[in-house]
């Protein structure tokens, strides 16, 4: 019996079923295509963000940064000493209308000591026909010499004098020496305490230049002295801290200080904070202050030890260890606009956007405007940021609420605005205020000095080491800011102190203040 054909019912119910698997098949497929579209943007935003810190690690290593001049003047002075290597020349004659303008000659610091060297002509008479020469000008040029430093050994002789009527002995006393039975003068132990904390010469290789003078002394006496020496500094020191804490603006950074664990070979996790007065941009005749503090960890108690009493404004970074000062109201929070740039500048660097690139314009025209009124009474600062700045900071602030917005929460350049927009009150405290600034650099500048020089020594031996280049960097760095030769400063000072100077009159001693003396006169010792 022959098969019954299929009917209609049959042809439509296999169409239903294969629409369904073909709806079913498609549902797949996109499903698929949609995670697979959403581990591309996965892997693209991973990428991206490798990328990202790829980049500024190389910026970082190999880059430019705002304070160089970059790897093209590195080219500049290899083509310099190429050119200067190369036998004179007969250059082509242009005429006068063709004449390139003469640089301008640099002149020498008219401060230094000069040398005068006069070169007279062989002979006293005209070599052409032997007559009488007179003076009818000069042509002079000055070059940069250097006096090689030199040791030397001062013998103090005291000689002994008796009375011939009553037999008494009369004799000069023994000047004070900054350590008892030290070897070492007054301007020695500046000298090695410059080197060290000034421009960051481990003990080790100053023994060593030392060594090549002529001069055989051990590391350990070099720091033993210096050690010393800093102990003179304690009052001048402890005094520059108290005066800094009556301030009504203080800015305030840190940076790491490794210590060594004695006995176990590793390092604590030690933090150098840095704290500065320095109100100079506002047109204050206040001299500036910088002292350091060392501390075993990185923690906001150091901050509230150290600031205890101290009323006013706080310029620093996002630092958690903050939020607690800001609680009591005795301290306000001023933010630092140049992280939320160096944030958005990173960005930019790698990926640039035209979001990027607005937001990079608009702060740029803002330090443009605080570069004008440098220097100004803080109410002409005010009154050129309520004028100028404002409206500036204002389309800022729309910019990243409402372009932000709209991207993604794992974007880096959305996490740039995220920390401006969460900061943006203290952002803002210097549009209210003309004494403040717009960011922390006074600080990082105060700071920076040490992080370099931090590659030379790597670590402190202990505590108590840290605390001394505290000391001693609060010195130079004060000297530094006031405009005061730091080694000239403790070489006089630390004799001055050794000498007895009255507890009642430190504030003579401070770098603003301090002026240079002139020879003591010797006293008479029965």
């Amino acid at each position: 019996m022959s098969e019954q054909a299929p009917s209609i019912a049959d042809f439509l119910a296999r169409i239903a079923l294969l629409e369904a698997a073909v709806s079913a098949r498609d549902v797949t497929i996109a499903e698929r295509d949609e995670q697979l579209r959403r581990e591309r943007a996965a892997a693209a935003l991973r990428i991206q963000r490798l990328q990202l810190q790829i980049d500024r690690f190389n910026r970082k290593v190999f880059g430019r940064s705002s304070e160089k001049l970059g790897q093209m003047q590195l080219e500049l002075e290899d083509l310099e000493a190429d050119f200067a290597a190369v036998p004179d020349i007969e250059l082509p004659i242009v005429a006068a209308a063709d004449k390139v303008r003469a640089l301008p000659v640099r002149k020498l610091n008219p401060n230094l000591p000069r040398k005068r060297v006069v070169r007279e002509p062989s002979c006293a008479c005209c070599p052409g026909c032997g007559g009488d020469l007179r003076a009818m000008g000069e042509d002079s040029d000055e070059m940069l010499d250097l006096v090689a430093q030199a040791w030397q050994v001062i013998e103090t002789v005291r000689p002994k004098y008796s009375c011939r009527t009553c037999d008494k002995i009369i004799q000069a006393p023994a000047p004070a020496k900054p350590i008892a039975r030290g070897k070492l003068s007054y301007a020695a132990l500046a000298h090695i305490m410059m080197a060290k904390w000034g421009y960051h010469l481990p003990f080790y290789r100053q023994a060593q230049m030392m060594a090549a003078k002529g001069v055989d002394i051990e590391r350990s006496t070099l720091a033993r002295s210096a050690g010393y020496a800093a102990a003179l500094l304690d009052p001048i020191y402890n005094r520059i801290r108290e005066i800094g804490r009556t301030r009504t603006k203080i800015h305030t950074d840190d940076t790491r200080l490794p210590m060594l664990a004695p006995g176990t070979g590793k390092t604590h996790k030690g933090a150098l904070w840095a704290y500065v007065a320095d109100d100079r941009n506002s047109g204050s005749q206040e001299p500036p202050i910088a002292w350091y503090r060392a501390t075993m960890g990185r923690a906001g108690e150091s901050v509230m030890t150290e600031l205890a009493g101290f009323a006013g404004t706080l310029q620093a970074d996002a630092f958690t260890g903050y939020n607690q000062l800001y609680k009591g109201g005795a301290i306000r929070e001023a933010a630092c606009l140049a992280h939320l740039r160096r944030k958005i500048f990173d960005v930019h660097d790698s990926q640039p956007t035209e979001l990027s690139t607005t937001a990079m314009a608009g702060i740029q025209a803002i330090y443009r405007i605080e570069e004008e009124i440098r220097g100004r009474p803080p109410a002409e600062r005010l009154a050129a940021r309520r004028t100028r700045t404002r409206p500036l900071v204002r389309a800022l602030r729309r910019q990243l609420m409402r372009q932000g917005n709209g991207l993604s929460h794992h974007a880096d350049i959305a996490k740039a605005f995220a920390y401006g927009a969460k900061r943006w009150r203290a952002f803002n405290r210097f549009l209210y205020d003309g004494q403040l600034e717009p960011d922390n650099l006074i600080a990082e500048r105060a700071i920076r000095g040490f992080t370099v020089g931090r590659r030379n020594w790597l670590f402190s031996g202990n505590f108590a080491a840290a605390e001394r280049s505290a000391v001693v960097l609060s010195i130079i760095e004060t000297c530094k800011l006031c405009g005061v030769d730091a080694e000239a400063y403790i070489a006089d000072v630390i004799e001055r102190i050794q000498n007895d100077w009255p507890a009642s009159r430190w504030d003579e001693l401070m770098p603003w203040n301090w002026v240079r003396r002139e020879e003591m006169p010797l006293l008479l010792a029965a």
